[in-house]
């Protein structure tokens, strides 16, 4: 059996550097969520809405996490409620951040 190739990569995030280790099989799609979450980010960021890398974080990952759970509501209509419960609950939260 072989031993996975475990590699350091270099990701930039939001102006900030971060060295992840991962299997060298996965690195590209490492850096490919990496360079989707720095540009959620960055479009976060400019809208001036919200301040704190911590709290843009926190957006963009539920943006990302809200995707693909869309699109599985789009394939099965009978459940477009999580999809719509999904969405109020992310614009809660965004309410909030934005009063922070």
């Amino acid at each position: 059996m072989n031993k996975p190739i475990i590699n350091a990569v270099s990701l930039n995030i939001l102006g900030t550097e971060y060295k992840i280790a991962c299997d060298k099989s996965e690195q590209d799609e490492l850096i490919r969520s990496a360079t989707e979450l720095d540009k959620q980010m960055r479009k976060i960021r400019d809208t001036g809405k919200v301040i704190g890398t911590d709290k843009i974080a926190v957006l963009a990952a539920l943006n990302m996490a809200y995707e693909p759970i869309s699109a599985e509501a789009d394939i099965n209509p009978n459940d477009s409620a999580i999809s719509e419960r999904l969405l109020e609950l992310r614009l809660k939260i965004e309410k909030v951040l934005e009063n922070l």
